[in-house]
């Protein structure tokens, strides 16, 4: 009888510890997710502060540079280069450091970074050109910010030297991004080196008009605009018969201005040469055909 009461009551006693045993080990996986979330909200956290601290340093460090470089009245181009630097490097420094704080091994992502730099050195070779692009620009000069160029069939205002680019402003107010490479290796005409440039028109009369006198009268007309240069003698405004056309003398008119009068003389001069023709009745022909009908 005992027995038999011993074996009814053996189901429940097992059922019992197994549920006791799925219980301590339930408890036991919940405690370990709770110190795993406990330790990764703790890495999240001071992940996240780093960052916040970390960009809030960086925009302080940016400050300091540029007015270090500020003061000691650094090339703005190299402001420019330097600033886009470090920003790039302490930028770097904090994804590192937020990483680290993550709990990742440093060391191996520094050895997947270098392992994968060979690879990502070749997809950016451009880049790194643009780079040495940007040193080769900065050591040279061929152009500053703030210069009028003409390069890689644009033409506009320097308003940034960056590590990879140079920022242009066109006339039109339109920013164009040139690669430095492309800046270093190819030809870039600078519009603002020299403090003086040459104005040039070419303006036909009609065959037959005096071409002492027009001469006469085109040099009287800029000798009263003080923006032309009357000195050195090389710099003289000069009149001069360019070429007999098919149906005119083309005169070439060259009159030397400063680099910032360049764009108005040029305009309003075309301008004041036109009214002036006009004024003295000199004709300025157009292409004209002859044609002679034959009688049959």
């Amino acid at each position: 009888m005992n027995s038999l009461i011993l074996l009814q009551s053996l189901p429940s006693a097992v059922n019992q510890a197994v549920n006791e045993v799925s219980i301590s080990r339930i408890d036991m996986l919940l405690d370990k997710l709770l110190a795993l979330s406990l330790t990764a909200g703790k890495r999240i956290l001071v992940a996240a502060l780093i960052y916040i601290a970390g960009r809030f340093i960086i925009k302080i460090i940016n400050r300091v540079v540029s007015a270090m470089l500020s003061r000691r009245h650094v090339d703005v181009g190299v402001q420019s280069f330097l600033r886009s630097l470090v920003h790039i490097l302490l930028t770097i420094l904090l994804i590192i450091s937020v990483i680290s704080a993550l709990g990742i091994n440093t060391t191996s992502f520094a050895a997947l970074l270098a392992s994968a730099g060979v690879a990502v050195g070749m997809a950016l070779s451009g880049n790194l050109q643009n780079f040495a692009g940007g040193l080769v620009i900065l050591l040279f000069k061929p152009y500053r910010v703030g210069d009028l160029i003409e390069a890689q069939g644009t033409l506009g205002h320097v308003r940034e030297i960056q590590i990879f680019h140079t920022i242009l402003t066109t006339y039109d107010n339109k920013v164009v991004y040139i690669p430095n490479g492309s800046l270093s290796t190819s030809v870039v005409v600078n519009h603002s080196r020299e403090d003086t440039r040459r104005v040039q028109w070419l303006i036909g009369v009609d065959y037959g008009q005096d071409i002492d006198a027009v001469r006469q009268k085109v040099l009287a007309l800029f000798a009263s605009d003080p923006r032309i240069l009357q000195s050195p003698d090389a710099h003289k405004p000069f009149v001069g018969v360019e070429a007999l056309a098919d149906s005119s003398v083309d005169l070439v008119v060259r009159v030397w201005v400063k680099t910032d009068d360049y764009w108005p003389v040029f305009y309003q001069g075309q301008q004041q040469l036109y009214d002036m023709f006009n004024r003295e009745g000199i004709n300025i022909p157009y292409p004209q055909q002859v044609v002679h009908v034959a009688k049959t």
